[in-house]
């Protein structure tokens, strides 16, 4: 096995002719316990009240590592290590988990199975249309794992299109949506070890998820694949610039307010941010850039956000 790996700083050079760095991409997470529930919608009091007086939230996963996942029957993950610092902070000082798809998670969120959704979900318009994101938490680069050697030569999304690959992705993730747009053969799995698997087995040629995601996978098995280089993909020309925050249902204001103040806090702070979710991997390259926001995300003028954040990004454009 073999992991490729990128040393990225904190103004990140583009990874490709034109490209401005960094990709929407999913991420998702596992479980603890099958049980949970809202209880925001049967209270009587707000979200963030109810959640203090219980003492306990409860947060939809769907198993990728290091995000949030299951390890040894204990729930953990970058994602769940800086929602146990938020909403300790916020008087809930337990969070429990309920491992279900990845496309599930927002559906599951609007029909009260959970609280919130805790995957590092990338901030869409189209997902934004359903429920409310937190202000970005982490910002996203992509890979693709394959064979040893990388038979297909691949570098970026393009050049699996020029391929004519089969190219696996996540059931509900960004990755899919690549593939559908640049008219590559998509093979849709429900998990991360479902990728691995299917290019094993050569029911895939590579497998798309994002880089730190990958390489974590690789480092964890002895299959004979590796990982390629992060990239960026582009769409018709334009970088898809992206970012995953915690998901909550629309109505529960109150509870994304204070949850956003806390996040605002340790976003800011380079040390913090890294003493919380550095063990699991992730870099300074992964804290969100200062002007990236949830709104302009939802917007999903990405041309647009690409011009205005070239400079913390390090791009010339």
């Amino acid at each position: 096995m073999t992991s490729t790996r990128t040393t990225a700083t904190r103004h990140r050079a583009l990874l490709g002719s034109g490209a401005v760095l960094l990709l929407a991409a999913t991420a998702a997470c596992t479980s603890v316990d099958g049980g949970g529930g809202s209880t925001s919608e049967t209270s009587g009091g707000s979200a963030l009240e109810t959640l203090q007086d219980r003492g306990t939230i409860t947060v939809g996963f769907a198993g990728e590592a290091p995000y949030s996942y299951e390890d040894g029957g204990e729930l953990t993950g970058a994602t769940v290590a800086l929602h146990r610092e938020i909403f300790a902070e916020l008087g809930i000082d337990t969070v429990e988990g309920v491992n279900t798809e990845f496309g599930s998670l927002i559906p599951g969120l609007t029909a009260n199975r959970f609280d919130a959704v805790s995957a590092g979900m990338s901030i869409l318009p189209d997902r934004c249309a359903q429920a409310a994101f937190s202000e970005p938490e982490f910002m996203y680069t992509t890979a693709f794992m394959t064979p040893e050697g990388n038979p297909d030569g691949l570098t970026d999304m393009q050049s699996a299109a020029d391929a004519g690959i089969t190219l696996a992705t996540m059931t509900g993730a960004i990755e899919g949506d690549y593939a559908r747009q640049l008219g590559i053969d998509n093979l849709e799995v429900g998990t991360p070890q479902d990728g691995l698997d299917a290019v094993v087995a050569g029911r895939a040629d590579a497998f798309a998820l994002t880089g730190i995601s990958l390489n974590h996978l690789a480092d964890s098995t002895d299959a004979p694949v590796e990982v390629t280089e992060s990239f960026v993909a582009e769409i018709d020309g334009v970088p898809q610039i992206g970012a995953g925050g915690t998901v909550f249902r629309t109505s529960d204001t109150d509870l994304l307010e204070a949850y956003n103040e806390k996040l605002a806090e340790i976003v800011a702070d380079e040390d913090r941010y890294l003493d919380i979710v550095g063990e699991f991997g992730f870099t300074a390259a992964e804290r969100p850039v200062e002007g990236l926001t949830t709104e302009k995300l939802c917007e999903g003028d990405l041309d647009a956000l690409a011009t205005e954040l070239a400079p913390e990004l390090g791009s010339d454009s």
